[in-house]
């Protein structure tokens, strides 16, 4: 049983891979599996950030210590690590607080209600509104607060999107 390769000439049934200066995908090693294990935030304050993240409904694992705080976000860790510590593992200088936005993290929320409601929550914790709710080009409702070191978060209601009761999200189905 031939194949045609690609110059259209019969093979001896082997799949004809040559591709001219292209790489088989047999060729290449796979990268590891694409995942965001932690998200570490380097604070000014610990303790400061832990009654933050706490009074937003966030629970400490057990495995936080003195020295660093994990938040169990249901696959991945938060983490609260000192700045200073954090630049110094890293073997880097230390951001200075306020210096700029490098990335934002974002809670996507099940309703569009929810949005202004997390946002009063952050505030009521001692975050502050960067961006009041409102609809962005692409549609839904997104405002943005900092937490008590300038990180800034997105809170999210998107209609493209579901949240399960765990949090996670998901895209619908388009049509």
């Amino acid at each position: 049983m031939g194949r045609s390769s690609r110059s259209g000439e019969e093979s001896s049934g082997a799949i004809d891979l040559d591709f001219d200066d292209h790489v088989a995908m047999t060729d290449v090693t796979p990268p590891s599996n694409p995942a965001v294990s932690f998200i570490t935030l380097g604070v000014l304050d610990l303790e400061r950030s832990r009654r933050f993240y706490a009074a937003l409904g966030f629970v400490e694992h057990p495995r936080s210590n003195p020295f660093v705080a994990f938040f169990d976000l249901g696959g991945q860790v938060l983490s609260l690590f000192p700045r200073e510590a954090l630049a110094e593992d890293a073997a880097v200088e230390p951001a200075p607080a306020g210096s700029g936005l490098a990335f934002s993290l974002a809670r996507n929320v099940a309703a569009e209600s929810d949005v202004s409601a997390m946002l009063a929550r952050a505030v009521a914790a001692g975050g502050r509104i960067t961006r009041e709710p409102s609809s962005p080009p692409w549609g839904g409702v997104r405002g943005y607060f900092a937490d008590p070191d300038g990180f800034a978060w997105e809170v999210a209601w998107n209609p493209g999107m579901t949240v399960d009761e765990r949090g996670r999200v998901a895209f619908t189905a388009t049509t």
